[in-house]
């Protein structure tokens, strides 16, 4: 798994774009920035200009227009007015790439985290997703597709609480 950390530019310039991108939150989840969520891949100086290479969680990801205006925007604050921001398809983002910090946040505001990791081999099937409010595992999936594209919308048994759980992809 990588981690946000281990992303992060070690060079000073580099890291500055860094920090400055990862200050942006997903709008769609404002509890997590966009280090947190893992599409923040690479932040770099070109010359003068800033780049900052982003891959969405979905290809249609309605997030990702607002995500990049924003992206700009915390860059050209931090002194990159020429800032560019690169959307990347390939590879393809992965629920891996989420930082254990920003699962914490998910679970934290209600929004149960993927249980599995993805693998180069046969997709591991989660048998139980736990409730973030009471962490009961006697829950049950009400719809595959929830308030966004990557949650599914769940139900607790025990305190009969909705809630969202964040698809394993």
């Amino acid at each position: 798994m990588t981690t946000a950390g281990e992303l992060r530019p070690a060079d000073p310039a580099d890291a500055r774009v860094w920090d400055a991108a990862s200050t942006v939150h997903d709008p769609e989840i404002p509890v997590l920035s966009i280090a947190d969520l893992g599409i923040l891949r690479e932040a770099r100086v070109e010359g003068e200009r800033a780049v900052v290479v982003i891959t969405p969680t979905y290809s249609g990801c309605p997030a990702m227009d607002t995500i990049t205006t924003d992206v700009a925007r915390a860059l050209g604050r931090a002194g990159f007015p020429d800032a560019e921001v690169r959307l990347v398809l390939q590879p393809a983002w992965t629920t891996d790439w989420m930082t254990d910090e920003g699962k914490a946040k998910l679970n934290e505001y209600g929004i149960a985290p993927p249980v599995a990791r993805t693998t180069d081999g046969p997709v591991r099937i989660g048998m139980a997703v736990k409730c973030p409010r009471c962490h009961s595992l006697n829950t049950r999936e009400i719809t595959r597709f929830g308030s966004t594209s990557c949650k599914a919308l769940y139900t607790c048994r025990e305190c009969l609480e909705p809630f969202d759980y964040f698809k394993v992809h």
